[in-house]
């Protein structure tokens, strides 16, 4: 099969487009023919290398994967082949104290679909049985391929973690990205107020076709004064924070007393400075957020079935110009999900 895969962490160029074995699948495993594999951060950070995270090489990278089932293990019943199926990207245990309380993600054996194993930039990509989800041809493989990660992240940071309620503020970061676009719209169907950043006029106007209140092109505004203006001074319920250390001081700053935080990425950098004294008198509460649960994942799904939450795709490259759909993520160009398709 044709893959894009890198035998050694660095830059962009260090992705590889080549004929790779097409993988062997075990008696409780799936082999899918990957239709279209989202783009992610995740797929940055892994190819970059993560400090103290060991990744097998060579590697393939993809954790939001679309496709039809093309074989099926000799012990799987519930699959079928020709089927049109997305892939839960989080693998996990299934007996510990965290899988049996839904709660997979806390799982010590939790991997992800192009992290920790290998994934979707490719023709085919090898999935165990119970993390195939059986998809409608309502949406593109495409659309399907912008939902999983992104919509799973952004429901658990605001609806399990943050508890997000009707009439309260929240404020969005990055709107113009895959999990910008989810979180604007899940914020909005849970009834909240909503302030997006981005870095253009253009991307303001889609976030606020999404359902954004109010915009911030933090390029030009410091977005601590806007949320203050909006906010008649006493800031927001909720910040969705992924961004890190370029955002993070000044989102904390932006919570009315008793607000909540909650993050699951640091796509500039990974330490940031708190003071203790501001956090503890303001009562202000941070969530770490890592993907979420398969229960989320099924009512994110029965949500983007119903058409209340719509999957958004900025562009849609070829698996062998990985290279470049890379690039436009990185130098934030997109506005929602960037797509590979074999």
């Amino acid at each position: 099969m044709k893959a894009v895969l890198f035998y050694e962490h660095g830059d962009t160029d260090k992705l590889v487009y080549t004929d790779y074995a097409k993988p062997e699948i075990s008696s409780s495993e799936v082999l899918v023919k990957v239709k279209a594999c989202g783009l992610n951060h995740l797929d940055i950070w892994v190819r970059e290398g993560i400090p103290g995270v060991t990744i097998p090489l060579p590697h393939i990278l993809g954790c939001e994967i679309s496709g039809e089932v093309t074989q099926v293990g000799s012990d799987v019943k519930k699959v079928c082949e020709g089927q049109r199926v997305l892939v839960a990207p989080g693998i996990n245990c299934g007996r510990c104290e965290y899988c049996l309380s839904a709660n997979e993600s806390l799982c010590s054996e939790f991997r992800i679909m192009g992290f920790q194993i290998d994934g979707g930039y490719a023709e085919y990509v090898k999935v165990p049985a119970e993390n195939i989800l059986e998809i409608s041809d309502t949406l593109s493989f495409e659309e399907w391929a912008a939902v999983p990660l992104v919509f799973l992240t952004a429901w658990h940071m605001l609806k399990t973690r943050a508890g997000l309620r009707a009439g309260e503020t929240v404020l969005v970061h990055a709107a113009g990205s895959g999990i910008g676009s989810a979180a604007v719209q899940i914020a909005k169907l849970s009834g909240a107020e909503v302030i997006a950043t981005a870095g253009t006029a253009e991307k303001l106007e889609k976030a606020g076709e999404l359902g954004a209140d109010y915009g911030i092109d933090y390029l030009k505004d410091d977005f601590v004064e806007k949320v203050k203006e909006f906010t008649h001074g006493n800031g927001v319920d909720v910040v969705f924070e992924h961004i890190g250390p370029e955002t993070f001081e000044k989102s904390l700053l932006c919570l009315k007393r008793g607000g909540r935080i909650v993050t699951c990425g640091a796509t500039s950098g990974p330490v940031v400075n708190i003071d203790l004294r501001f956090f503890f008198v303001k009562q202000l509460s941070i969530s770490g957020c890592y993907m979420g649960s398969r229960k989320e994942l099924i009512e994110v799904l029965r949500l983007v079935k119903s058409g209340r939450l719509k999957p958004v795709v900025d562009s849609v490259f070829q698996l062998k110009d990985a290279i470049e759909a890379q690039r436009r993520m990185i130098e934030r160009k997109q506005f929602g999900k960037i797509v590979l398709v074999p």
